[in-house]
C-alpha cells in the first residue's frame, strides 16, 4: 500500500530571480538567474542533473513549447525535460514531477523550474484565454477580480460578517504582506502601506480594491532535489525534506451543483487534509510554523486559512485582525511578502513560495527570519473559486 513520500526527497538547492518589471530580460535570462543561484546552492554541476521539469502557463510565444527552452537556456546535458502547465499552480506541478521522479527511484537528481514573462504580454492583468472546451464554458464572461469578489460576498453572507469588518480584515492582510515584503530585496513591490490607504483605494470589483489584488510581474524560481542519502554524501547538513505534496483538482461539482455555497475552496480542504496525513501532522494550527499561501486577492488568503484548517471555519476574520498571521504572530503567513509583493508570474509562483520556506528552515532569511521553524506549508491555487487546482506542500527539517 502506498505510504507517501515523506522524507524520501531532500531539497539540494534553490534559487529565485528578482521579481518585477524585467523589461531588459528574456525568459531565458530569468531562468539562468534563478538556476545559477540554485546550482551554486546545491553545490553540484549541471551534468549531474538527470531530469527536469519546466513550468510556464501563459505565453508560449515568449517561452516556447515543450522542454526545449529550458534545455537550451541552461545547456542541460541531453536529459528528459518536460514542460507542464496547471493554471496558476504550474510551478508546484513542476516540483511534483521532480519530487516524484526522485521518490520513485527513477533518477537521483532532478530539477524543477518555473518562469513567466507576463509584463511582455501587454495585458494589465492575466492574459485572457479564448479557445478550447473549458474556455467556452466560463472564460468568456469571467474576470479574476469578479470571481473572487463573489467569493467574498458568499463568505460574508454565510458567516454573517459585516461589510466593513470584512474589508478591515482584508486590508490587514494586505498591510501585513507589504510590511513583510518591504524587507525582501527580491520582491517587486516593497513599499509599506496603511490600512487607510487600502480602504480608500479605487475599487476593482466590490469589495476588492487595488491593494486587495496582486500585481503582474516577471520572474523565475527553481529547485534541485535528490534523496537525503545523496544530499548527505555531498556534505549537506541541516537538510530540508519534503514531508508531503498533495494536489486536488475540481471535477465540476462546484459549478454544476448546489452542494457548494461559493464561500470556500473545496480543493484546498481536500489537499490540505491529505497533506497533513502524509506528513503525520495532527494539529496543523499548532504544528505548522509558517505558511506561504496563494494570495492572488486578500480574500483568497483569508478564506484559505480556514480551508487549510489553520483557522476555524468562520474564524479567519478574527485571527487576521488579532494578528495571528503577522510576522510576530502565532503562525506567520506571507513572511516574504507573498503574491501581493512579488506579483504573480504564474509558472514561478509555486516554486517562489517553496524558496522562502527553504530559506526559513535553514535560518537564512535575514531580517525576515522566523525563530526556530519546524514545518513550512505552501499553498498554490490555480483557476477560479468554482473551478480550480490546488497544491499543498509541507517541508521541514530532516530528522533521519
Amino acid at each position: 500500500m502506498a505510504s507517501g513520500i515523506k522524507d524520501k526527497v531532500a531539497i539540494l538547492g534553490m534559487g529565485c530571480s528578482n521579481f518585477g518589471e524585467r523589461w531588459d530580460c528574456d525568459p531565458e535570462d530569468l531562468m539562468v538567474e534563478a538556476f545559477e543561484e540554485c546550482l551554486g546552492d546545491a553545490g553540484i554541476e549541471t551534468r549531474q542533473i538527470e531530469a527536469a521539469w519546466l513550468a510556464t502557463a501563459i505565453e508560449e510565444i515568449h517561452v516556447g513549447k515543450g522542454g526545449l527552452p529550458l534545455s537550451f537556456g541552461l545547456r542541460l546535458p541531453y536529459i528528459p525535460v518536460t514542460r507542464v502547465e496547471n493554471f496558476c499552480a504550474s510551478g508546484s506541478e513542476a516540483l511534483r514531477g521532480a519530487v516524484y521522479a526522485v521518490a520513485s527511484g527513477a533518477c537521483d537528481v532532478a530539477l524543477a523550474l518555473g518562469v513567466e514573462k507576463l509584463k511582455d504580454t501587454g495585458y494589465g492583468g492575466l492574459p485572457q484565454r479564448s479557445r478550447g472546451v473549458l474556455n467556452s464554458m466560463w472564460w468568456a464572461n469571467y474576470s479574476a477580480p469578479g470571481a473572487f469578489a463573489q467569493l467574498a460576498a458568499a463568505y460574508r453572507a454565510k458567516h454573517g460578517i459585516a461589510v466593513d469588518e470584512l474589508k478591515r480584515a482584508m486590508a490587514h492582510v494586505s498591510v501585513k504582506s507589504h510590511e513583510n515584503g518591504a524587507k525582501n530585496p527580491k520582491a517587486h513591490l516593497r513599499n509599506r502601506i496603511t490600512e487607510e490607504k487600502v480602504l480608500d483605494a479605487p475599487m476593482v470589483a466590490e469589495p476588492l480594491g487595488i491593494f486587495d489584488c496582486c500585481g503582474v510581474s516577471d520572474g523565475a524560481a527553481c529547485a534541485i532535489v535528490t534523496t537525503p542519502e545523496i544530499a548527505k554524501s555531498l556534505g549537506k547538513t541541516d537538510l530540508v525534506t519534503v514531508k508531503a505534496l498533495q494536489l486536488s483538482v475540481s471535477n465540476g461539482v462546484e459549478s454544476g451543483y448546489s452542494s457548494w455555497d461559493g464561500s470556500h475552496f473545496m480543493t484546498a480542504r481536500i489537499a490540505s487534509r491529505k497533506a497533513y496525513e502524509e506528513a503525520g501532522i495532527k494539529d496543523p494550527r499548532a504544528e505548522i510554523s509558517l505558511a506561504e499561501v496563494h494570495d492572488c486577492f486578500s480574500i483568497t488568503e483569508l478564506v484559505t486559512m480556514e480551508d487549510l484548517h489553520l483557522s476555524p471555519e468562520g474564524g479567519g476574520v478574527k485571527d487576521v485582525l488579532d494578528g495571528f498571521y503577522d510576522a510576530d504572530g502565532g503562525l506567520p503567513c506571507q513572511i516574504d511578502g507573498g503574491l501581493k509583493c512579488f506579483g504573480h508570474p504564474i509558472g514561478a509562483s509555486g516554486l517562489r513560495m517553496l524558496y522562502e520556506m527553504y530559506l526559513q528552515l535553514q535560518g537564512r532569511a535575514g531580517d525576515r527570519q522566523v525563530k526556530d521553524p519546524k514545518f513550512g506549508l505552501t499553498h498554490n491555487l490555480g483557476g477560479a473559486p468554482h473551478q480550480n487546482v490546488c497544491s499543498v506542500a509541507i517541508v521541514g527539517s530532516y530528522d533521519g
